[in-house]
């Protein structure tokens, strides 16, 4: 049935207010407008920013909303202007947009589009409105993509073409989870080869990380978590070694001073915790050492240090996405996935139907999975 043009009736886990579980809700999907594109997902992940929101911990969200912010799909259609996808190409939606034209898109070492809903907060399209609604309510989109409904309605500038190969119920986490963590190594610490590195937090993204720690070619990967059976898939992933901060007296950041003469070339924080923070930065070598923030922390988090750590020649970095430029890197990630630069099959704990949605976050709370796939 030809649906363009239409509006279409659908399955969508909606948010109605925090702390509330995700309810599977009839919504209606109103056809794109000028220079937006329909989307049906295929696949999503769930992601801990998406269980920020439900708990309420990042400040200005919005809501009734529809969450997810990984997935994949296929394009069901499209509004006049769009030029750089068509119906019936695989896609990935982008969290962070991609115009090409504002200055964090121009910028070469910036990715912070201005368009993004990261930056205007709206919980909308471009033009201020909804394309969801549900029993006659307006319901908001999430970081400008929504993956968790049968279909989503996107702005150009925030969905990339892919591989007609690519594996959707694999390659929808590259929306999210996996670029964030291996362009963080890669992009934004540029860790090189020979180098040491530690990796706070084993979820799918810190796994991320690892994976890749391991393409640039770092001699020495320390895997660092509280719950060591996440130690076997960072192994598999590329960890050289694994550590557990309970099995310790001593303060962590010691331990891995200890360890590597001083401290590593490159550490991360990947779980979103401001106290990991400064043992990661402290366990970068005081002369050398790079700290990379890759967790996002509740929005009214501060971070306290004191200012001679980084006096003394540590750098401390951080950037959404691993600072790459999505519309760019997200279709070349696809094509090194299949081309079998690096793997994702360690990183996908676990599969779900979309109606276990709230099953699969209670998994992520408990720390059972790594990173769960929703199929539809």
């Amino acid at each position: 049935m030809d649906t363009a043009g239409k509006v279409i009736t659908c399955k969508a886990a909606v948010l109605w207010e925090p702390h509330q579980p995700l309810k599977i809700e009839e919504i209606e999907v109103a056809p794109p407008k000028a220079h937006e594109v329909r989307i049906k997902i295929v696949a999503a992940g769930i992601c801990r920013s998406d269980d920020h929101i439900i708990e309420g911990l990042i400040k200005d969200s919005k809501y009734p909303v529809i969450l997810g912010h990984e997935g994949a799909g296929i394009v069901e259609s499209v509004g006049d202007g769009v030029t750089s996808v068509k119906p019936g190409d695989k896609v990935i939606p982008l969290f962070l947009a991609y115009c090409g034209e504002c200055r964090g898109c121009t910028e070469p070492k910036s990715n912070l589009c201005y368009n993004s809903d990261i930056v205007k907060r709206t919980g909308l399209m471009s033009d201020k409105t909804s394309r969801f609604s549900c029993k006659g309510k307006l319901i908001h989109h999430f970081l400008d993509t929504s993956t968790f409904a049968e279909y989503t309605v996107v702005d150009e500038i925030s969905v990339a073409k892919i591989h007609d190969d690519a594996p959707l119920d694999k390659v929808c986490v590259i929306g999210c989870g996996f670029s964030t963590g291996y362009g963080s190594a890669v992009n934004l610490a540029k860790v090189e080869p020979g180098t040491t590195c530690a990796v706070f937090g084993l979820g799918g993204i810190g796994l991320s990380v690892i994976v890749g720690c391991k393409v640039a070619g770092a001699s020495r990967i320390i895997a660092i978590d509280v719950n060591s059976k996440k130690f076997e898939k960072a192994m598999e992933c590329g960890a050289t070694e694994c550590i557990n901060p309970k099995d310790y007296e001593n303060p962590i950041h010691e331990v891995i001073q200890k360890m590597t003469n001083g401290g590593v070339h490159y550490s991360f924080e990947c779980i979103g915790n401001t106290d990991i923070m400064v043992s990661a930065l402290l366990s970068s070598h005081m002369c050398c050492g790079t700290a990379v923030i890759v967790g996002v922390a509740p929005s009214l988090s501060t971070l306290s240090f004191a200012p001679r750590l980084l006096l003394t020649g540590r750098t401390l970095k951080s950037a959404f996405f691993g600072g790459l430029k999505s519309k760019e890197s997200v279709p070349q990630l696809v094509t090194d996935l299949i081309d079998e630069k690096f793997k994702l099959d360690s990183l996908l704990s676990h599969k779900l139907s979309f109606k276990e949605i709230n099953k699969g976050f209670e998994m992520l709370r408990k720390g059972e999975s790594i990173r769960t796939v929703l199929e539809f």
